[in-house]
């Protein structure tokens, strides 16, 4: 796909990747961009820059997403790009109360099959439409720090695989987002395990360049780093060492936790 004279809709618009994915659309000549994000004035602030549109919508509702796709479909006609974006995390394992599991589920996982139910029934009208879905290298790998977030992301992950193999004939194609590290608001530079991620994170900028290659050649998996993707084969053919791996990397950064606590830094934002 090519973005020029592309109408788009990004969720979760307003912050971080979602406004760095506005941002760069526009750059490559979208005809226009929706920018939604249940924080409407900082979704408008985003539109503004770019001349697009602000809607807002909170992804955990269906009708809510059904409500962002009718009125664009109202207002353009058609969308070609759907980038179902936004995402949260909390921190925790198993002992992590429902609500909370529940959270990361509607807004991890259901926003995409809310999605998927509202915008392909006019793409596959069409003959052709664009789903580009954000899960996480979370959902490839997995993450210690949350076990929500790599449950919930690992689901995303499957839902984009199905719906890529599912409605391919009809013209509809489907890239996952799976980035690692990325310098946003999301990392907290007070947890170990963010830390380790910042060690190498990206920018949303730098972030972009791989989203734009990948949507061009069409490609499933789009990551953030190679090492992501050298991870992934080598979970798929030595499973068990993977796994041990890991546990040794929960271990380091476990130790890390545990030692005295240093001043406070300044956190990154986008």
């Amino acid at each position: 796909m090519q973005l020029a004279g592309q109408i788009a809709v990004v969720t979760g618009g307003a912050h971080g990747i979602g406004r760095a994915l506005c941002r760069r659309f526009a750059a490559e000549g979208a005809a226009s961009i929706v920018v939604a994000d249940r924080n409407l004035a900082a979704a408008e602030q985003v539109a503004a820059e770019i001349n697009g549109v602000a809607i807002e919508c909170d992804v955990s509702q269906e009708a809510s997403v059904q409500s962002l796709v009718n009125q664009t479909l109202a207002e353009y006609g058609r969308i070609d790009l759907f980038a179902s974006n936004a995402g949260v995390t909390v921190k925790g394992g198993v002992e992590v109360p429902d609500p909370q599991w529940q959270w990361l589920w509607d807004v991890n996982l259901m926003a995409h099959v809310y999605a998927a139910r509202a915008v392909l029934p006019s793409m596959i009208e069409r003959g052709h439409g664009y789903l580009l879905q954000t899960s996480s290298a979370a959902g490839l790998l997995t993450e210690i720090g949350s076990a929500a977030y790599a449950v919930t992301k690992h689901a995303a992950v499957g839902l984009a695989e199905w719906l890529a193999v599912r409605y391919r004939k009809q013209g509809i194609r489907v890239s996952c987002l799976c980035p690692a590290g990325v310098v946003t608001d999301f990392l907290d530079l007070d947890d170990p395990v963010h830390q380790f991620l910042h060690m190498s994170a990206v920018t949303p900028e730098e972030l972009m360049d791989n989203v734009i290659a990948g949507l061009a050649s069409e490609k499933f998996l789009i990551v953030s780093h190679p090492e992501v993707e050298e991870f992934f084969q080598f979970k798929s053919t030595r499973y068990d060492d993977f796994l041990r791996n890991f546990s040794k990397v929960h271990d380091k950064i476990e130790r890390a936790r545990n030692q005295p606590s240093r001043p406070p830094r300044e956190r990154d934002g986008v």
